[in-house]
C-alpha cells in the first residue's frame, strides 16, 4: 500500500474553470486533505522555479486546469503528463481595430498591420500563439492567410512567472503592475498597428471602454474548430507520477472539480461572482465575455468534439513552430479517474 502524498500542488488560469471554484469554495483542500495530503498553490509560491511549473508542468505531484497551450507544449517537450479532462467554455475572441481605421470586415484586413505580443524570454509564448490562432481562423473564413498582413511585434521583458500571485479578496492577482500593460493594445491606440487580437472578459471591457471596432468575434462562430483556441478547450492535466502512485488523489481532484461544476449549474448568480473573482473582473463582463449562461458551461468531460478540437489545435502549434512535434492527443488522455467517478455516481443514482 502506497504512502499518503505529502503535498499536491495546484494551478489554474484566471479564467472560468471548475478547479478555480473548487479552490475558492475550499472543496479541493477538503477532498484532498481527507487523504492526508496538504494542498498548495503553484502561482502563489515564493519560488519562481515552482511558479514556472504553471507553464512547463515540471513540478511533481501537480495539477493544472487552464489554457491548453502550455499543457500541449509541456507534453510535446516530453513531459510525462496525462490529460484527465477537457472543459469548453466559449469566450469572446476579438479582432479589434480603431473606429477610424477603415477596416470594417475581415476582407479589409488584407495588406494591413497586425500587432502581436512577443514574450521572447518565456519558454512558451501562449499569448502570441492564441493571437495568431484567432487571426488565422478569422482570415481563413474569407480565403485569406496570415501572410496577407504585416505582423508587428511588441516585445515584453521577463517571463510570465516573474510576479508572485497573491489572493486579494478572493481574486488571484499578480504583484507586478507592469504585467497588466497590454503593449499591442497601446500600439493600436497610438496608430502603430491597424488591428490586434484580444479575448475574454478584459477584451470585452477594453472594446467597450475604448470604443474599438470588433471586426469579428471568432469565439461566437458556429464551427467549433474556428472557436478552438487556447481556452477552447481547456485542459485538466496531472503529472504521471501523481496518477500512477496516488490514483486516489487524481480521482479526488476530479471529484472536487465535478462537484464545483455541479454546484455552479444550480447557483448561477453565486457562480458568476466566483467567476468574476477568478477573472479579476465583474459579473457584468463575465456575462459579456462568456455568456449569461457561463455557469452552465462549466463541465469537465472527454467529449469527442473537444478532443478533435484539441488535436487540430496541436497541429496548429506545430505548424507555427510553437512546439517541436505534434502528437496524438488521444494517447495523452487517461480516462480512468473520470470513468471511475462517473460509474460511482451512476451506481449511487441507481
Amino acid at each position: 500500500m502506497s504512502h499518503a502524498l505529502d503535498t499536491l500542488w495546484y494551478t489554474r488560469c484566471p479564467v472560468p474553470t471548475g478547479l478555480g471554484i473548487a479552490v475558492q469554495k475550499g472543496w479541493l483542500q477538503e477532498r484532498i486533505g481527507a487523504l492526508g495530503t496538504q494542498v498548495q498553490s503553484i502561482r502563489e509560491s515564493a519560488d519562481q522555479a515552482v511558479r514556472e511549473s504553471h507553464f512547463d508542468h515540471s513540478l511533481r505531484h501537480s495539477v493544472r486546469h487552464g489554457g491548453s497551450i502550455p499543457a500541449i507544449w509541456a507534453r510535446a517537450q516530453g513531459r510525462a503528463t496525462r490529460l484527465l479532462g477537457l472543459s469548453w467554455a466559449d469566450e469572446v475572441q476579438l479582432i479589434l481595430t480603431r473606429p477610424d481605421s477603415g477596416i470594417h470586415t475581415v476582407k479589409d484586413l488584407k495588406g494591413r498591420t497586425f500587432g502581436l505580443p512577443d514574450w521572447a524570454g518565456a519558454q512558451i509564448d501562449f499569448t502570441r500563439a492564441q493571437a495568431l490562432r484567432g487571426l488565422e481562423n478569422a482570415l481563413r473564413l474569407e480565403g485569406l492567410q496570415v501572410g496577407d498582413m504585416q505582423l508587428v511585434n511588441f516585445r515584453y521583458g521577463g517571463t510570465f512567472s516573474d510576479p508572485q500571485v497573491r489572493t486579494v479578496a478572493g481574486s488571484p492577482v499578480g504583484a507586478a503592475q507592469r504585467q497588466t500593460r497590454n503593449l499591442e493594445l497601446l500600439g493600436l491606440l497610438r496608430g502603430e498597428v491597424d488591428a490586434i487580437f484580444l479575448k475574454g472578459a478584459s477584451a470585452a471591457q477594453y472594446a467597450h471602454d475604448l470604443g474599438l471596432h470588433t471586426v469579428i468575434d471568432t469565439g461566437s462562430h458556429p464551427d467549433p474548430l474556428v472557436r478552438s483556441n487556447n481556452g477552447t478547450p481547456r485542459t485538466l492535466a496531472v503529472d504521471l507520477p501523481l496518477l500512477e502512485q496516488h490514483f486516489d488523489v487524481a480521482q479526488g481532484i476530479l471529484d472536487a472539480v465535478l462537484r464545483a461544476e455541479h454546484w455552479a449549474h444550480g447557483h448561477g448568480d453565486e457562480a458568476r461572482r466566483y467567476l468574476a473573482r477568478e477573472t479579476n473582473s465583474s459579473e457584468y463582463w463575465v456575462g459579456a465575455a462568456y455568456g449569461e449562461d457561463a455557469h452552465l458551461r462549466l463541465r469537465t468531460a472527454l467529449d469527442e468534439q473537444a478532443i478533435s478540437a484539441l488535436q487540430d489545435f496541436t497541429h496548429f502549434l506545430h505548424r507555427w513552430r510553437f512546439i517541436p512535434r505534434s502528437f496524438d492527443v488521444r494517447e495523452w488522455i487517461d480516462p480512468r479517474p473520470l470513468d471511475s467517478l462517473l460509474n460511482a455516481h451512476t451506481a449511487l443514482a441507481g
